[in-house]
């Protein structure tokens, strides 16, 4: 698909970055009517920008200053319809006037506040730390699918779950940044540091193992937190957890890690899954 039938032409360079971070979501797109619901892709477009901000960008000050951009956009997009394409699109539909304020700058504040932030002491930790803005951005996205009222808590974990899959596939490319993808407690358990991240060896593989056994038990755990997932996260869930289990069963789990996931017949039959009971949602 290479293009989107949305009536906002400034819209569709911000869509294809969020796709070409998350190439399963094509698939989604065919039972999101991007026409018909602008404002949900545009949301998952406006998630992936500020998690480049608080993520690709190694200058925080820099980072700093574009999430503070995004904050004042966003404070007043209500009373002027936003000045950047991806605000005007969201800000067009009453979903986005139903939401109080405050929860559009949650995901920008929970940003600026983790720039600073280090390697976390252990895995509790890490789900503590990254649940302040993927949390923020789930509680967000679940007000915008299905109301201000419905529960996030199961989007919010499996937002912060895949979060640290995606950072554990750029474990040799982060090695050097103040915030590891493996704790501080796994990386003494198997005596690893910056330098021996980037090579591959038989403690870094059962460091990694490690981190994706504790990764799939949350995910597993995550089943029984109230509240629906988006599409988009319904699917992103289903691709990462597939993804983790083939490289907690592989010889090289980076390299598994590294090479993605497989999509297919599977990932189109997810998203028709996670599409009806938002449809249902919709029609009530």
């Amino acid at each position: 698909m290479s293009e989107l039938a949305i009536p906002h032409g400034a819209l569709q360079s911000y869509v294809d970055k969020w796709l070409a971070v998350q190439p399963a979501q094509r698939v989604a797109l065919a039972f999101v009517d991007p026409a018909k619901y602008p404002g949900h892709i545009a949301l998952a477009a406006l998630e992936q920008e500020l998690l480049s901000a608080a993520y690709g960008i190694r200058e925080p000050q820099v980072a700093l200053g574009k999430l503070n951009w995004w904050a004042e956009e966003l404070s007043g997009a209500a009373a002027s319809g936003g000045r950047h394409p991806l605000t005007q699109v969201l800000f067009d539909d009453e979903r986005a006037h139903a939401i109080p304020i405050e929860r559009w700058l949650a995901p920008v504040l929970a940003a600026m506040t983790q720039l600073e932030e280090g390697t976390a002491a252990d895995f509790p930790a890490q789900l503590a730390t990254a649940g302040q803005l993927h949390g923020a951005l789930a509680t967000l996205e679940t007000a915008w699918w299905y109301g201000d009222a419905a529960a996030a808590e199961r989007a919010a974990r499996v937002a912060v779950l895949s979060h640290l899959l995606y950072a554990l596939r750029r474990l040799e490319d982060d090695a050097e940044r103040d915030r590891l993808p493996l704790p501080m407690a796994r990386l003494a358990r198997y005596s690893l540091d910056r330098a021996t991240l980037r090579q591959r060896s038989t403690a870094r593989d059962e460091a990694i193992k490690a981190q994706l056994a504790d990764l799939q038990s949350a995910w597993r755990e995550s089943l029984r937190l109230p509240g629906p997932l988006s599409v988009f996260r319904a699917l992103e869930s289903r691709e990462s957890e597939r993804l983790l289990r083939r490289a907690r069963g592989a010889g090289d789990p980076l390299d598994v890690l590294q090479k993605g996931g497989q999509g297919g017949f599977g990932a189109a039959f997810a998203a028709w899954r996670a599409a009806r009971p938002w449809r249902a949602s919709e029609a009530g």
